[in-house]
């Protein structure tokens, strides 16, 4: 993709750092260098203006990626990429462009979502912004960093409720990747976020499960050491 566009050596392409690092390692295998901006807080998805912010006169490109069912603010980076004379470029995470979704299975996503937003307690619950579309459903288990996420999601599990941590570490804190940047947004989102479940073959009484798992533990837990 990127090469195609006339990305190649020299060339510094934006790119997030939360999620996999499928896009940073496109970015290498073109030959240019992954440049990481920082996230919007709500939509997990790279920030306008921390993008405008990390340009330089070597920046090609950006790589939006809608993450979690998200939309990025794809308007306001074609604006700075405008602006920037860079190429905007916009893909969904792996796991959701490998699966079709009907509209009947997108429905019974989004009102297992509105039943879980409108009743979990003691976590932050996804903002449902428009288009969202629940590919995961995504919380926030704020508090002293991840031991706190991590100690919630064992008791979850414990009390038979599947849940997952959607990204461990940062592609920026990798080996591979490592870079001396401080991305506020995107650390706190690697040590808070917990994914439920959300499936569209869910039953009531299965997100009831979810509910009471969550609810149980009253919110946050004191650090696990």
């Amino acid at each position: 993709m990127l090469r195609a566009a006339g990305v190649g050596t020299g060339d510094e392409v934006v790119v997030p750092a939360y999620g996999n690092a499928e896009v940073a390692e496109d970015v290498v295998l073109a030959g240019a260098v992954p440049v990481f901006a920082d996230i919007d807080p709500a939509t997990y998805c790279l920030d306008p203006d921390a993008v405008n912010a990390v340009v330089t006169p070597r920046t090609a490109a950006v790589v939006v990626v809608h993450r979690f069912g998200n939309q990025a603010e794809v308007q306001r980076l074609r604006d700075v990429g405008n602006r920037q004379g860079l190429l905007v470029l916009e893909r969904r995470e792996p796991e959701a462009a490998a699966v079709e979704t009907s509209y009947d299975m997108l429905e019974r996503r989004r009102a297992h979502a509105a039943y879980l937003s409108g009743r979990l307690r003691g976590v932050v619950t996804p903002d449902g912004g428009e288009g969202h579309d629940y590919q995961q459903y995504v919380v926030r288990v704020p508090g002293n960093g991840r031991p706190d996420r991590d100690a919630f999601a064992r008791a979850v599990r414990a009390k038979g409720v599947d849940c997952r941590v959607p990204v461990k570490t940062p592609v920026h804190r990798m080996p591979r990747f490592w870079r001396d940047v401080r991305l506020p947004e995107t650390e706190r989102a690697a040590d808070e976020t917990l994914a439920l479940p959300v499936d569209a073959s869910l039953s009531r009484r299965e997100l009831h499960r979810v509910v009471s798992a969550c609810n149980a533990l009253g919110g946050l837990l004191q650090p696990a050491f």
